[in-house]
């Protein structure tokens, strides 16, 4: 998970990192021979598993999309943010409502030397070097507070970040907390490697197990369970490329409005977005 992978301030080029890695999935440029060396594992022995990557990054952006269009939320805390790609959450809800803030909290030293690039460009954004499994010292954090107002409602945004906190972390417990320190009209993201029961899942979680000691792919009952307490929105937790999915004529959907056949992958990355009453 981005914000889970480096315990020091230093990078360190010697060991992956979760951020890099999907930098590198994504096609960006920052990463060391050791990310790509793990990428090269999906890219040569797991053809085809590239496209969780680009649809849970494309659900995010139509998740933001919808939240700054559709609500009044103008906040956002970014969980496990990572490295800086296209359409990162400040572009996207600025770029509809300018006066929006988002808080981006990641513990990989090389997505913070981006976020101090991003400070000087951006003064309604912040970076927060945390981990998620701290929620308390993710909000309690002064950057936090100076950008966040609490008792307005808020964005909380889990993008590809839940898979990576073991059962024994209490991902539960990390969703909870925020919503109970969130107020009414405040919306949750979440997208999740999702249990395919198939060769694929298992080779794939055993890649990540092996490489960064850590990943945890979840039943459809399992993720859901991670929102109790929130409403799930329509059309609940789906398949990445199904949750809301743009105009006819863009993935997935073909020229006719017809609903194309998602790949193996596809289906092992899904997305939900939920509100607190």
């Amino acid at each position: 998970m981005a914000g889970m992978t480096v315990e020091g301030p230093s990078i360190d080029s010697t060991r992956p990192s979760i951020a890099r890695v999907y930098d590198y999935l994504l096609g960006g440029k920052d990463n060391y021979a050791v990310d790509r060396e793990v990428g090269d594992v999906f890219f040569r022995d797991l053809p085809g598993s590239v496209a969780i990557a680009f649809a849970n990054r494309a659900a995010l952006t139509r998740a933001i999309t919808q939240i700054v269009t559709t609500t009044d939320v103008r906040q956002f805390i970014d969980l496990g943010s990572g490295l800086p790609t296209a359409d990162n959450v400040h572009q996207v809800a600025q770029r509809h409502a300018p006066e929006s803030r988002i808080v981006y909290v990641d513990n990989d030293p090389q997505v913070l030397v981006h976020g101090c690039a991003l400070l000087e460009q951006n003064d309604r954004t912040r970076v927060v070097r945390a981990d998620v499994r701290d929620p308390d010292g993710v909000r309690a954090h002064p950057d936090t507070l100076e950008l966040i107002d609490f008792d307005r409602p808020v964005a909380v945004v889990l993008s590809a970040v839940l898979h990576h906190v073991n059962d024994e972390e209490d991902p539960a417990g990390i969703v909870r907390h925020w919503r109970d320190h969130v107020p009414s009209g405040s919306h949750f993201f979440v997208s999740h490697f999702r249990s395919g029961d198939n060769p694929e899942t298992v080779e794939a979680e055993r890649v990540l197990q092996q490489t960064f000691g850590r990943g945890r792919w979840r039943t459809d009952e399992e993720i859901g369970s991670l929102l109790d307490g929130l409403e799930i929105l329509d059309p609940g937790i789906v398949p990445a490329p199904l949750w809301r999915p743009d105009p006819v004529g863009s993935n997935p959907w073909s020229a006719d409005g017809a609903q194309r056949e998602l790949s193996v992958w596809q289906h092992l990355i899904v997305a939900g977005l939920a509100r607190k009453a």
